[in-house]
């Protein structure tokens, strides 16, 4: 007997249960697509927990904003040709007419916030059907299980594109987690003359390497200050400040962790006598989805060494722990409808 399509619900913090799943038939201009995989990140546990911003979330909800999967069937108005199609998505539901979706800045859309696994039904289930508009077709011999993690990938890509770091600069990043494996990787494709891994954990020295690291130091112990270009992912307001410190004046610095409430920043005065040019991302607009899917169809990214455990959606409890648990063993945990 076979089983039946399923989905996680989570009904308020802290409650949720696995159900039957019914597809949606998708209504014009969208697509329903297969789910193959979903990873699991902090915000997810946030979701879980009750701790995401208030107007940041809606229960209740299936999750899920990080995933791979096939078209199984397209609404009217949607290329015929898309169905059978290899595919990731982009999360953020943006308005496409206001000021900001029209500048491309599509994650800033004035019209309000929507996203996919948290104001919207996410992937955590058999099924997912969304706007066709946000899809991102693969290459037919795409892993879909390492492209499972093109979401977080996106995010590094929109720093990596403002960072703009060009061949032959001495250039570094801030943090050893996915964020800051990924960010080693796109920096990697544009031949720096030197790649520099800071974090705070020294077993991940040789995985930084294996991305293309040439030098990996711990946060603790001095470290440089003439570096053209760094990406910070560590998400702490220390690390942005230990980011800045490495730059040589006029250097190029990109946040992307997103520190607590009430953090600490960065002094304005070194910015300025450094003449520091900082950039900032909070998510990933088109062009970078599409970089991020094309530096990966070239073979220029491998996700797959940063997944440790798979499960199937029942497992979404033991997912929650894990990301949360701290253990240095544990990298990307995702879940197989």
């Amino acid at each position: 007997m076979t089983s039946r399509p399923s989905q996680v619900l989570i009904e308020e913090p802290g409650a949720h249960r696995v159900e039957d799943h019914t597809p949606r038939e998708p209504a014009p201009g969208e697509a329903l697509v297969a789910v193959h995989a979903v990873g699991i990140c902090g915000s997810d546990r946030e979701v879980y927990q009750g701790n995401r911003p208030e107007g940041y979330v809606r229960y209740p909800l299936t999750p899920g904003h990080e995933w791979s999967g096939t078209v199984r069937a397209v609404g009217a108005g949607v290329p015929a040709a898309l169905v059978g199609r290899k595919v990731v998505g982009e999360g953020f539901r943006n308005c496409q007419v206001c000021d900001r979706c029209h500048a491309g800045e599509t994650t800033l859309c004035s019209a309000g916030y929507e996203e996919t696994g948290f104001t919207q039904p996410g992937a955590m289930a058999a099924t997912l059907t969304l706007p066709a508009r946000l899809l991102h077709p693969l290459p037919d011999d795409a892993d879909l299980t390492a492209a499972a993690l093109l979401e977080p990938a996106a995010c590094i890509a929109a720093a990596a594109l403002k960072a703009a770091a060009r061949p032959g600069e001495r250039v570094a990043v801030v943090g050893t987690g996915t964020l800051g494996m990924f960010a080693v990787q796109f920096l990697r494709s544009v031949s720096p003359a030197e790649l520099l891994v800071v974090g705070t954990r020294d077993d991940r020295e040789a995985l930084s390497r294996r991305f293309g690291a040439t030098d990996f130091r711990l946060r603790d112990r001095e470290l440089p200050d003439d570096f053209d270009v760094v990406i910070e992912t560590a998400g702490s307001a220390s690390a942005a400040r230990t980011a800045a410190a490495l730059l040589r004046r006029g250097g190029r610095l990109v946040l992307t962790g997103i520190p607590a409430p009430g953090a600490d920043g960065l002094d304005p005065t070194d910015l300025v006598v450094r003449q520091l040019e900082v950039h900032t991302v909070f998510g990933a607009p088109p062009d970078a989805w599409a970089h991020a899917v094309r530096v990966f169809g070239a073979g220029l990214l491998d996700p797959l060494p940063l997944v440790t455990h798979e499960l199937p959606l029942t497992g979404f409890p033991q997912a929650i722990e894990l990301v949360g648990a701290g253990d240095p063993k544990v990298g990307k945990v995702l879940l197989r409808p």
